[in-house]
């Protein structure tokens, strides 16, 4: 079984939609470990804040099956199939990592990762010494040395259960 991490994302009807998105993981893959709920602010294009956090879930499923599983439940709580990359989101499911592979072509692992506060930020908690499998670094130094004035964050009071 592979194990998978899922950035999981709203900026429409933000906690509702994030907790369908949980949900529709769960009944797909069984037990989730969750990382805290974060807001940010939008990245690319001026809107209303998201919520976002990591989900780890294992799965037998390749990532072209995965991939399509994740873009159908996308599809199933009202994110357009051909969406612009820098729009508002009911629900945008990432992959992250699958396993430790390296695949260029499906951006794995995935660039988000060094690039946003959304993404690190929750990775680097759940799975704090797990190594990037490019550059052999930790999650948690990876955020450590992270340029955090770089994008607002900010940890969301009411948080989603800890696992399903």
């Amino acid at each position: 079984m592979a194990a998978v991490f899922i950035g999981v994302g709203s900026s429409i009807n933000r906690s509702e939609n994030i907790r369908l998105g949980i949900a529709a993981l769960q009944a797909e893959f069984g037990e989730l470990l969750l990382s805290p709920l974060y807001e940010s602010e939008a990245v690319g294009f001026s809107g209303v804040n998201f919520y976002n956090l990591v989900v780890k879930l294992h799965t037998e499923q390749n990532i072209v099956e995965l991939i399509k599983k994740l873009k159908g439940i996308e599809k199933q709580h009202g994110r357009p199939e051909k969406s612009s990359k820098f729009t508002p989101r009911t629900l945008d499911l990432d992959l992250l990592l699958y396993d430790q592979q390296i695949d260029p072509d499906i951006d794995l692992p995935r660039g988000e990762i060094l690039k946003n506060a959304f993404v690190l930020k929750p990775l680097s908690e759940l799975a704090p010494t797990l190594r990037h499998p490019v550059l052999g670094e930790t999650y948690q130094a990876l955020w450590r040395n992270y340029p955090q004035q770089k994008q607002k964050l900010w940890k969301v009071s009411k948080q989603l259960p800890d696992h399903y």
